[in-house]
């Protein structure tokens, strides 16, 4: 639990440090790391800002902790798209919808801290987890893009690994491409990259 209604209770040293990571989750998401007061995520757990410090050491090492925790969360989510049953074609599709992507990148959102994160420089910490997490999302898109394979949903010649770093280089870049392209190229982009994985006799 955060914010004022967390004050004074008494937690664990395990409790306390995850209600520090939801509440700086919830400020970093919002506002990003340069914005982002260490002071506003001990107010919302309810503790001393001092605290914060003696569980994460750093504002960095504490973002970096945050940027570890959201890829746990995405990477499961990845896992369990890949162990289940829905088609694979519906997750890329789902991911480069111009909707979809609108709000991943959305203040407050998961999507903002790993788009955060990628712009830090001169914090080895953050520049460590956002590299990692990126990595692990990769492998995780590869995992579920090689069941599309082994389904026959995707083509039998697809770079799994290529087409991952190609999803993951899509959704970063879709701020770049708000700001500058004509409207309708989101979604004519998804379309092509969707077209270009899917088996020939399921497009």
């Amino acid at each position: 639990m955060t914010g004022p209604a967390a004050r004074r209770t008494r937690m664990s040293a395990e409790d306390r440090r995850a209600s520090t990571l939801a509440a700086a989750t919830e400020v970093f998401a919002e506002v990003g790391y340069l914005r982002g007061k260490t002071a506003e995520v001990a107010r919302r757990v309810g503790v001393s800002e001092p605290v914060v410090f003696q569980n994460f050491g750093t504002k960095a090492t504490l973002f970096a902790a945050v940027v570890h925790h959201a890829a746990d969360h995405v990477c499961r989510l990845l896992d369990r798209m890949t162990a289940g049953s829905t088609p694979v074609t519906a997750e890329p599709a789902t991911m480069l919808d111009p909707d979809h992507l609108a709000n991943v990148h959305s203040a407050g959102a998961v999507g903002a801290i790993f788009a955060d994160a990628s712009a830090v420089t001169g914090e080895p910490a953050v520049e460590t987890a956002a590299r990692d997490s990126t990595r692990r999302f990769a492998t995780a898109i590869t995992a579920l893009l090689d069941r599309g394979k082994a389904d026959g949903e995707l083509r039998p010649d697809l770079d799994a690994g290529a087409a991952a770093w190609w999803l993951l280089s899509f959704v970063a870049s879709q701020r770049f491409r708000h700001a500058t392209s004509p409207t309708d190229v989101e979604a004519r982009l998804a379309r092509n990259t969707l077209d270009s994985m899917v088996a020939a006799d399921r497009s």
